[in-house]
């Protein structure tokens, strides 16, 4: 297979030989070595099978440039393989390649773009390929021509896409700010410390009822005058009856 690769890329550089004598010094590009290497490219596509197209995406960039050099063809790996691409990109949406038509040349800031009209099995296509000013191949690509209905279809598709799409964003951002309101307490949550543990309060033990102490002294003390009244006037307690007891203030003047 590699055989076979060479010996097509060393024939189309015989013929691209050939070519470049006839190029003019005046002229900022040559119309005929442009269309060999458009041809060849539309061949080589069409004509190259899977096997083919693995067998490039395996190969590395030096060695594909290593035979693109050799052959002396007008473009690097990176271009080379971008070509391929496109026209199997170009084979999915048009159908297997019939035949193209005459090209047409433009120049543009520098760059130089070759185009032609094709047939495809499914649907007529525009293959253009785009070179620098220096003639190298930058880019190639397979438009497919498509009727009105396709176009407007395929346009309302895609505005249906993007604002599905901007509606799907605006929806979700509108239910993220929704949940804004939850971020307080859940902020409060995590930093809420934990109480401490509630002591129930005892009550302390209320005092001994002084009132009560006080009486039960009075008692105790009219008990005792009683029976010192009783002993004194020699009769029994049952004669007279304390009602009650007054202490008698302290004298100032007996205690110095």
């Amino acid at each position: 297979m590699k055989k076979k690769i060479s010996l097509l890329l060393c024939m189309i550089a015989a013929v691209f030989c050939f070519s470049a004598c006839g190029k003019t010094e005046e002229a900022p590009y040559d119309e005929a070595e442009l269309t060999q290497v458009a041809d060849f490219l539309i061949g080589y596509c069409a004509e190259a099978d899977e096997l083919a197209l693995e067998q490039w995406n395996e190969m590395s960039e030096f060695g594909i440039n290593l035979q693109l050099t050799e052959a002396g063809l007008p473009f690097e790996a990176e271009s080379f393989l971008s070509v391929l691409d496109s026209w199997q990109a170009g084979i999915a949406e048009c159908g297997n390649y019939i035949e193209h038509g005459d090209y047409s040349f433009k120049m543009t800031n520098g760059k130089i773009e070759v185009s032609s009209d094709a047939k495809f099995e499914n649907r007529d296509a525009v293959i253009s390929f785009m070179f620098d000013s220096e003639s190298k191949l930058e880019s190639m690509t397979v438009s497919a021509n498509m009727e009105t209905g396709e176009i407007l279809k395929k346009a309302g598709l895609n505005t249906v896409l993007g604002m599905g799409t901007v509606f799907a964003v605006l929806i979700l951002i509108a239910f993220i700010i929704s949940l804004f309101k939850f971020i307080p307490a859940i902020q409060a949550a995590f930093s809420k410390k934990p109480e401490p543990a509630e002591v129930e309060a005892t009550a302390p033990a209320a005092p001994a009822p002084v009132v009560e102490a006080e009486k039960t002294d009075d008692l105790e003390l009219i008990a005792v005058i009683s029976a010192a009244i009783a002993a004194a006037e020699g009769t029994s307690t049952d004669g007279f009856i304390v009602r009650s007891i007054r202490r008698r203030p302290s004298n100032k003047w007996n205690s110095k």
